[in-house]
């Protein structure tokens, strides 16, 4: 206690350095746990490092902050004297800081690309940690963004009056704009670069270098990937700012309209971005499936240009699965590794969207895992769990699915409803057409009106597929349309076999 006393309150920890790297072993990743299981490092490494004292020292004072992701910055109306600060309205003073908050931002990405080349390119280059094309492949054309946002800037210093104030910025804007078109290469190339990058991070040597710059004060605890992410993140930001300097400019100044005009201009260009992005990353993920079959392979898979959604599923025995939602086709697959690389074995019958039947279970409604491990009782009754499969029941294939949580089984599912929701609509009306001489019988009567309403609660948004519950009750229409026998039109007849097949095929229905 004496010495501690004796301390100074301001001391620094040496080893404070080396704990970080013990820490920084675990991916940084937003996550509470994570964080403080790496606290919880350091506090051992403390502990062991140094003397009892020293010890009690630590664990009594909290510990020792890291380095912020983001910078410092000082507000614009931090730089201005108590005279000036008096002379503007605080609607201006707003209006000013989001103008300075933009120029700021401009000057810290142009920083960031700089040093992802000085600090991660270049040296990984020299050391032949990775090779140029390799290189080139992660990093893109990240020099040529340079003197881009440069340009901006010196256009927001030009326009900067001596007092620090920018009378007008929207004809900036409204010019420079249009010019992050160029990122469409760069953001579409990001899924790729990314899966190269991971899998670069096996080498040991790659490993390494990223860790020590992980370890480094220039890299502010980010991962190389942050700086190779700076520009896709400051893109969407550009509306928000814009937005921001808009809601603080007074209704009768002369950037109200031209800021609009901006505004517009940006969310276009995203909008281009993002098109071109998924169709990049839908074309990244057709050139990785592999098909046992030739029969798998559908014309719809190749032709898509736009993925709704993808990821991880379990099916009825617990086997994982990866899903892709195609504007057209459901595939299901089964993650596989080819030479380190990642790829997916299409899994049974693609689906085409057209002929895709969902339906919403209820937790319990299916016990998962298998029938050996069903037998233990109701443990296994699975959760957040929907079911797809063909309209015609004759390849005799159905898919129960199980999401990781009650969120992304309803993305799941708000997703598959979408993409069949234009089919089903049409269908409905086909069927409303081919039914005019039976508009006078009553829906007790005709199975063909029962098949309308069924219709009709599709497009609602879920194909409902109860066959155990609603056989009885169909089985009772087609007795009674029997006992008509020749009463009955003959068209009217056709329509009842029709449906007796259907209803046939669908008897044979079973589970994957």
């Amino acid at each position: 206690s004496l010495l501690y006393l004796q301390e100074p309150s301001n001391k620094r920890v040496r080893p404070l350095a080396r704990v970080t790297s013990l820490a920084n072993l675990i991916s940084p990743v937003r996550n509470g746990a994570v964080r403080r299981f790496g606290q919880t490092i350091q506090s051992f490494a403390l502990r062991s490092d140094k003397s009892p004292s020293c010890a009690q020292k630590s664990c009594s004072r909290s510990a020792a902050p890291t380095p912020p992701k983001r910078r410092n910055s000082v507000l614009w109306s931090e730089t201005l004297d108590v005279n000036m600060k008096e002379s503007l309205s605080t609607k201006e003073i707003k209006r000013q800081e989001a103008i300075y908050e933009m120029s700021r931002g401009e000057q810290d990405l142009i920083e960031d690309l700089k040093l992802a080349r000085k600090a991660y390119h270049d040296p990984m280059l020299k050391l032949s940690i990775m090779s140029e094309e390799e290189l080139t492949h992660i990093f893109g054309d990240l020099d040529s963004y340079i003197p881009l946002h440069e340009d901006l800037l010196a256009s927001l210093g030009e326009a900067t009056k001596p007092d620090g104030t920018v009378e007008q910025i929207g004809p900036i804007l409204v010019k420079w704009l249009p010019r992050l078109h160029a990122y469409k290469g760069y953001c579409s190339n990001q899924l790729a670069a990314k899966a190269l990058l991971d899998q670069k991070k096996q080498d040991r040597r790659v490993q390494d270098f990223l860790q020590r710059c992980l370890e480094s004060p220039f890299s502010r605890k980010l991962d190389l990937w942050s700086f190779l992410d700076i520009p896709r993140s400051r893109l969407v930001k550009y509306p928000l700012l814009l937005k921001e300097i808009l809601r603080h400019t007074p209704k009768d100044h002369p950037d109200i309209q031209i800021l609009e005009e901006a505004i517009s201009i940006i969310q276009g260009v995203l909008s281009d971005i993002n098109l071109k992005k998924g169709e990049s990353e839908c074309q990244y993920y057709i050139d990785k499936l592999e098909y046992l079959d030739e029969k798998q392979k559908d014309p719809r898979i190749e032709g898509s240009k736009v993925l709704l959604c993808h990821g991880e599923l379990k099916n009825k025995n617990g086997h994982k699965l990866y899903v892709f939602l195609f504007q057209d086709i459901l595939v299901l697959t089964r993650p596989v590794t080819r030479n380190e690389r990642q790829a997916y074995q299409v899994y049974r019958q693609p689906i085409p969207v057209q002929e895709l039947l969902l339906e919403d279970l209820q937790d319990g409604d299916v016990k998962m895992g298998g029938s050996f491990r069903g037998a233990f009782g109701n443990s296994d009754k699975a959760k957040n769990i929907f079911r797809v499969r063909f309209q015609d029941p004759s390849p005799g294939q159905s898919h129960t699915l199980q999401a990781n949580d009650v969120f992304h089984k309803q993305q799941w599912v708000n997703c598959i409803r979408t993409a069949v929701a234009p089919f089903q609509r049409t269908a409905a009306a086909a069927e409303l057409k081919e039914l005019p001489e039976l508009s006078e019988e009553s829906e007790e009567n005709n199975p063909s009106a029962s098949n309308v309403q069924a219709h009709k609660r599709q497009s609602a948004g879920v194909a409902e597929m109860e066959l155990d519950e609603n056989m009885g009750e169909c089985s009772s229409i087609l007795d009674s349309e029997e006992a008509k026998g020749a009463k009955t039109h003959r068209t009217s007849f056709g329509h009842r076999k029709t449906r007796e097949k259907q209803l046939s095929g669908k008897r044979k229905e079973t589970l994957v």
